[in-house]
């Protein structure tokens, strides 16, 4: 059913112009020290002025130098490399590829953990030192350098990686499902022909961390649409997917896929959709009194609540003209640099992870929720622009994203200068978790790379995450906590 204009802002006006909603999911937000320009607001135009002196045992504290400079963590944390691009070796003795993003784990066998690991690799193999080995039967374009591929860690410490599926282009943040298999997204609009491919790029394909056999002669899932995908997430009691688009001139597109009536998920089965199976939508976002809302950045508070109805795609294949550009102004609501997502708390969170002047209101950084049961998007966190990247203490530029099982969010810093992981809890409060210390630059301009893939192990103990440049897999530990919410 169709929420309507008149129905939210009717449903707003009752509970306080949405306000009430906000409380039913929480709202995160930033400390000042991550907001560049201006304080937080609520909603209901409450100030939140928390400091870095009155975080109340929020986070784990100052972050510490790392002799080794690669990581750097809060006292009494440590963390191990566990792939390292260049360096560490395959199963069939060669390098691990390089461009490490998107990351998730999975319970393996003998009390291992699996993880699928996609490899952001762009154009033609020749382009780079590492790209993802051509593996007999696992190949979807031979042009192609980028893939995933799939590391066990082992009880006693041992590691062994293989490929999961190569012959991919620019393999970025994905998703895993709650079937145990991983959807690898491909952000790049190549068709064949271009950038040297001999295949149509921009698809999501499905990767089983446990079955190599599952893998074999790669499919792409069409009915997902052929875009610059970056993340995807499933509801498991609805059947949708939603997926994000990173694409600018114009702005992306937060996509939702519904599956054919009969369609059950599961281990490959949508491998098995016929390319027009379902349906593709994209949101029209409209405000508490029924104000269409052209684009995201335009929420300027934290607790901002949209309604969503959904707009068919026209040509999900994007034959002549791609997706994102179907549409005419005032038909459907964008966003700038759509990036991670996460299913959690009953619905998705989403990354905006930047808007600059290809937006109506500048940002570094927006996470929403999208709440399926009640159609509505709750803007969570917000970052200001930050004026002085280089300087550490500040966050911006948030890209992948995964829900703590400690409480709240946390985030991979994909901005300018210093690189972070850092948390937000349902309160409000950032606080950081590790600084990429690896410079890839020169001493006199120092360049950090982009952190990437931040997931826990299955059984809460560790968090993963991957400093993209050179491309570098790290497991962390040390003393979670949960996180206070106030």
């Amino acid at each position: 059913m169709s929420l309507s204009r008149r129905d939210f802002a009717r449903r707003s006006a009752i509970t306080g112009a949405g306000v009430a909603l906000v409380g039913s999911v929480g709202a995160f937000a930033t400390t000042p020290g991550a907001l560049a320009t201006q304080d937080t607001e609520t909603a209901d135009g409450a100030e939140l002025e928390d400091t870095a002196d009155d975080l109340g045992g929020i986070g784990y504290g100052p972050l510490v130098d790392d002799p080794k400079g690669i990581l750097a963590l809060p006292a009494g944390f440590s963390y191990r490399i566990i792939t390292y691009s260049g360096k560490t070796k395959l199963e069939s003795g060669e390098y691990t590829p390089s461009n490490h993003d998107g990351t998730a784990t999975f319970e393996g066998p003998r009390g291992t953990t699996l993880l699928v690991n996609n490899h952001e690799l762009k154009g033609p193999r020749a382009n780079w030192d590492y790209p993802v080995p051509l593996t007999e039967g696992l190949v979807y374009d031979p042009a192609a350098s980028g893939g995933c591929t799939v590391v066990e860690v082992r009880p006693g410490g041992e590691v062994a990686e293989w490929v999961g599926i190569a012959g991919t282009s620019t393999n970025c943040a994905g998703g895993s499902t709650p079937w145990g298999t991983w959807l690898t997204c491909e952000e790049t609009e190549d068709k064949a022909g271009k950038n040297g491919m001999t295949k149509d790029h921009g698809y999501v394909f499905e990767v089983d961390p446990r079955d190599a056999r599952a893998n074999r002669d790669p499919k792409p899932i069409k009915a997902l649409g052929r875009y610059a995908h970056e993340a995807v997430v499933v509801d498991s009691k609805r059947g949708h997917l939603y997926l994000t688009e990173d694409a600018s001139g114009p702005n992306g597109l937060f996509y939702r896929w519904t599956p054919p009536a009969g369609f059950e998920h599961g281990r490959g089965k949508l491998r098995t959709l016929a390319d027009d199976a379902g349906v593709l939508q994209a949101p029209r976002c409209y405000d508490s009194g029924g104000r269409f809302v052209d684009d995201l950045s335009r929420a300027t508070k934290i607790g901002t609540v949209y309604g969503v109805d959904w707009v068919d795609v026209p040509d999900r294949d994007a034959t002549t003209v791609p997706v994102r550009k179907q549409f005419a102004d005032g038909e459907i609501t964008r966003a700038r640099k759509l990036e991670g997502m996460w299913w959690g708390d009953g619905g998705a969170y989403i990354v905006s992870s930047y808007a600059r002047e290809e937006s109506p209101v500048q940002h570094d950084g927006q996470v929403w929720f999208y709440d399926p049961k009640r159609r509505t998007l709750t803007l969570k966190v917000l970052l200001g622009v930050n004026p002085d990247p280089s300087v550490d203490g500040a966050f911006d530029g948030p890209d992948n994203i995964t829900v703590s099982p400690y409480g709240g969010i946390i985030l991979a810093e994909d901005g300018e200068g210093i690189q972070h992981l850092f948390g937000a809890t349902e309160s409000g409060r950032t606080y950081p978790i590790a600084r990429n210390d690896l410079n890839v630059g020169t001493e006199e301009e120092p360049e950090y790379s982009e952190f990437a893939g931040v997931t826990f192990s299955p059984d809460g103990k560790t968090l993963y995450a991957n400093i993209q440049d050179p491309g570098i897999l790290l497991a962390i530990t040390g003393p979670w906590k949960r996180q206070r919410s106030k």
